[in-house]
């Protein structure tokens, strides 16, 4: 017999990893950090319960490449969360894994020296001790679930989770989803279909079964009992699908399936047309909208970074611009406190009228 003819054939090597509770172990959750992530899943539960009149802002680096300009950014994202704290709710967008659609870097945790190296071990380490970091800052994190292993190791330090327009459709994130201990924002698929996210919500928010691992590495059957804080997120598509008809026709859909009505709207992607200049447009139509009497829309994302644009990936690291992104292109540190300074004034005495009816 040949086993080596028959199993991995494809297969090179199998690098053994840390287990979630070992590196929990090296970088342990801390009181303040606890409080934090608390204090960040309840509050945007109170928000999609129209307990709480704010809106939520996941405002943030289209993906971490670079720790110290995320901490960076996070100090300046702390003082502007805790300016507007009365109209707007600021989540950091901190994405540590990229959908490809072919090739290319995957983000932070499986490639974080960016050379294809893929030292996983490193990458969940470091994406951990930012995490924490930013969590002791009092800012809570967001983020995009892409891979099933991963939340062992860094959920509990997640205040808000998004399932990608890639993945929406996916039986192992709605599954995954329904046993996230956030809120779960399902993206509108890449072509602007509603139904595979309002497919997906109905899924995540009954238990599941599947498999997976535990703390200690072990392959574990995974038993849910159901997330009843899914949320659309409206992405654009084909078009974008933030006017004011695109939300109606998307709150007759919620209704139809006797799901929340709660909208967030994604200010990038396809509804810029991947043009940071264009989000600040969409943020503001948004507020139009709410003070035009909207109540639908609970939430608003914005890819933002400390320099405007992106950039490629230089053979010579040393080259990097700092600050600025190496996946979709951002809106610059100036733009963004800016601008949701302009959404907290002209919202600041609507916004508590959305309780009261």
């Amino acid at each position: 017999m040949h086993p080596n003819l028959i199993n991995n054939v494809n297969v090179a090597a199998q690098d053994v990893l840390l287990t979630p509770d070992e590196i929990k172990q090296r970088l342990p959750m801390t009181d303040a950090a606890e409080a934090t992530v608390l204090d960040g899943r309840r509050t945007v539960q109170r928000i999609l319960d129209r307990q709480d009149h704010r809106l939520f802002v996941v405002v943030g680096p289209c993906s971490i490449h670079d720790v110290e300009a995320a901490r960076d950014y996070a100090r300046r994202l702390k003082a502007l969360a805790d300016e507007i704290r009365d109209t707007l709710f600021v989540i950091m967008r901190v994405y540590f894994e990229k959908p490809r659609t072919t090739v290319g870097w995957k983000g932070l945790i499986n490639d974080p020296r960016m050379d294809d190296t893929f030292d996983i071990d490193q990458g969940l380490q470091v994406a951990r001790g930012l995490l924490l970091e930013l969590a002791e800052l009092g800012l809570p994190a967001g983020t995009e679930a892409l891979d099933p292993i991963i939340p062992q190791y860094i959920a509990d330090l997640i205040a808000w989770t998004a399932i990608g327009a890639r993945t929406t459709e996916s039986q192992t994130h709605r599954e995954i989803a329904s046993g996230l201990s956030t809120p779960v924002g399902f993206k509108n698929g890449t072509n602007g279909n509603l139904e595979v996210a309002i497919n997906a919500l109905q899924s995540a928010a009954r238990p599941h079964s599947f498999l997976g691992i535990n703390q200690f590495g072990q392959s574990a059957v995974i038993r849910t009992l159901g997330n009843r804080y899914g949320h659309m997120v409206l992405r654009g598509g084909d078009r974008p699908n933030y006017d004011s008809v695109s939300i109606a026709l998307c709150e007759k859909a919620l209704r139809e399936k006797k799901l929340p009505v709660n909208i967030v709207v994604d200010c990038s992607h396809a509804n810029s047309f991947k043009d940071p200049a264009m989000q600040p447009l969409v943020m503001r139509d948004c507020v139009h909208q709410i003070l035009e009497g909207n109540s639908s829309i609970v939430g608003l994302m914005v890819e933002s970074n400390l320099g405007w644009g992106n950039q490629s990936i230089p053979a010579d690291r040393s080259q990097l611009k700092y600050g600025v992104s190496v996946t979709d292109a951002c809106v610059d540190w100036p733009t963004t406190p800016t601008k949701q300074r302009e959404a907290h004034t002209k919202l600041k005495n609507e916004q508590p009228r959305r309780l009261a009816a």
